[in-house]
């Protein structure tokens, strides 16, 4: 290859690495990362810490007292505050007056909140609510020296209705399918009699169920019975014979202010059945109606508390409802004849409701079945 054809093709070498060279694209500067300040506060934590409950019996966290709507809702709330007021007084502790919307409402709260609940329940009520959750009984009530109650069967006085065999295929009203003396006993003694009357509930009282019988929207009526009270030398009440005697029916009357419902020719006979609940709506209740029979015996309604409620606590709401059943205060509250009628309270022991639990047995009762 003779020189100058070299020095050509070297010529052409070095411009075409020039030319590619300028085309190639240009590399990317890259900086350097910023150096990681250190951060100024603490990182947050990933979850929120725990907040402490409020004291049980706090005002932030009430005790719930809880009653069964077996007579006036009203009238219970402010015999309820009455007693909620005493025993704040007594103990520093806070409460809650609470009417649920039935007697399965209520043993459905006690069980749900287990730790800050109280209740006013009735013996069939606690015999299910301490089989279903341990609810605990504390108090049993006494009325005028009875540590026991009856359920009554209400019939128009004028009817012919003689025995409960008569009152098959009637309509039968009733307050609330988880009253003990105003349905649950009832039933059973239905059952025995191989009758079977027409349901008709009638508003979740007993003032209710003795009203409808009075304005004539049932034929027959259960309610709870308390022995009237009678003079010195007077006519006693007695199981055959629990109505008032026949020769006073006509002269029973409220009294002047419509505070009480009494009978005989010197007003001395004082009625404390359901149907005294009624005297303002229907003054002439005794006129119009008449007591069939009554139950056995039941055991009284109940003050229970919830299965774990604290220790310390209940003993001190024991030792402060003694105290208050002892002054005229308890006359406005659970004394109130127009409320639960407690004249007293007496110790309770669990057992002693077991003849109850013998009868959910024997028909199946369940909480979920009450009224079916």
């Amino acid at each position: 290859m003779n020189k100058r054809y070299l020095f050509v093709l070297l010529t052409l070498i070095v411009t075409s690495a020039m030319i590619l060279s300028a085309c190639a694209p240009a590399a990317t500067a890259t900086e350097a990362p910023a150096p990681t300040e250190a951060p100024t506060e603490a990182p947050a934590p990933t979850t929120a810490p725990t907040e402490e409950m409020p004291a049980i019996g706090s005002p932030e966290h009430p005790i719930k007292v809880l009653f069964v709507p077996s007579v006036d809702a009203q009238i219970i709330v402010t015999g309820g505050e009455v007693m909620a007021a005493a025993l704040n007084e007594a103990t520093g502790l806070t409460f809650e007056v609470v009417v649920p919307t039935s007697y399965a409402a209520t043993i459905e709260e006690m069980c749900a909140s287990p730790s800050d609940t109280m209740g006013f329940i009735p013996g069939l009520g606690y015999a299910l609510a301490s089989q279903l959750c341990g609810v605990d009984v504390a108090f049993k009530a006494v009325r005028f020296g009875h540590s026991v109650y009856w359920a009554q069967i209400l019939v128009p006085r004028d009817s012919d209705i003689a025995s409960i065999e008569d009152l098959d295929g009637l309509k039968w009203g009733y307050g609330d399918p988880g009253s003990t003396s105003g349905y649950m006993v009832p039933l059973i003694m239905f059952q025995e009699a191989g009758i079977s009357p027409e349901l008709v509930e009638t508003g979740g009282s007993h003032n209710g169920a003795a009203l409808a019988l009075y304005n004539g929207t049932v034929d027959f009526a259960t309610t709870f019975y308390s022995p009237y009270l009678h003079p010195e030398g007077g006519i006693e009440w007695s199981r055959e014979n629990p109505d008032i005697p026949a020769e006073f029916v006509d002269s029973c009357a409220p009294n002047a202010d419509g505070s009480r419902l009494f009978c005989g020719p010197n007003a001395d006979y004082r009625v404390l059945d359901a149907r005294a609940g009624v005297r303002t709506e229907a003054p002439d209740i005794i006129q119009a109606t008449r007591i069939l029979t009554i139950s056995g015996d039941i055991p009284n309604d109940t003050l229970s508390f919830g299965p774990e409620f604290p220790a310390d606590l209940r003993a001190q709401i024991e030792e402060a409802l003694i105290a208050f059943s002892q002054t005229e205060a308890w006359n406005e509250s659970l004394g109130n004849q127009d409320f639960y009628g407690w004249t007293g309270i007496d110790s309770a022991t669990d057992s002693e409701y077991d003849v109850i639990r013998q009868m959910v047995e024997a028909v199946g009762l369940t909480l979920e079945g009450l009224g079916q």
